[in-house]
Parts: structure tokens; C-alpha cells; sequence
């Protein structure tokens, strides 16, 4: 996928967010916490790069605490809460595999959440 600017609409939005999803819940299980910000901003930039996107500051800052928003609704849930589950929800090379299962509701409540809080 080629995204870029002008191109960076709803459904690319509801991927990143739920990568970061992902991520928050990875970050919950080995630590305890959430994401620092830094950990944060190498995961958009992992995602951006991989996916030849330009993601503004706004944009960043908007779905960086969205995620912790939508994690909060999974943290505890089966499937959710161990390393070996998470673990399973990406292919090689921290690529989210937006496919798996477990990733489908991740993904329904990242776009849930952007409808509504747009």
C-alpha cells in the first residue's frame, strides 16, 4: 500500500489506529502501561514508513491517544492479554496482519471511534 498525504483518508486512518491498538495492548502485557510517547511515536513511525505514508502532527497526536482509548476496551479480554496471543496478530517484521481474527473488532471499534469522534 502507497499512501501519502492527500491520500491519507478514514480507512487508512482506522489501519494506523489499529495498529497502535495493537500496540498498546503488546506494550500493556510486557510492561504493564500503556505506551510512553516515545515508544509511540517509533510505532507510527514503524507503521508510516512501511506503508510510505506522511502522517501529520495532528493526526499523530489524535490517534496516539485514541489508542489508549480503544486498548482500554480490550486489555483484559481473552486473546488480548498474554504475549503469545498478541504475538500471533503479526506477520514478519511488525506488520500487523489485518486478516487475523482477532484483529477484525480491533478494527471495528478503530473505525467506531474515528466516525464518532470526528
Amino acid at each position: 500500500m502507497t499512501v501519502n498525504g492527500s491520500n491519507f483518508d478514514d480507512e487508512v486512518r482506522a489501519e494506523l489506529l489499529c495498529y497502535l491498538v495493537v500496540g498498546q495492548l503488546v506494550a500493556r502485557v510486557r510492561t504493564g502501561g500503556w505506551l510512553r510517547t516515545d515508544h509511540a511515536v517509533e510505532l507510527l513511525n514503524i507503521w508510516a514508513n512501511g506503508n510510505s505514508a506522511q502522517v501529520d502532527w495532528l493526526d499523530r497526536v489524535y490517534l496516539g491517544a485514541q489508542s489508549v482509548k480503544v486498548a482500554t476496551g480490550f486489555a483484559g479480554l481473552p486473546g488480548f492479554a498474554d504475549s503469545d496471543s498478541l504475538a500471533q496478530l503479526f506477520t514478519g517484521g511488525w506488520r500487523l496482519n489485518y486478516r487475523a481474527p482477532r484483529v477484525q473488532p480491533i478494527s471495528t471499534a478503530c473505525k467506531s471511534e474515528l466516525k464518532s469522534g470526528r
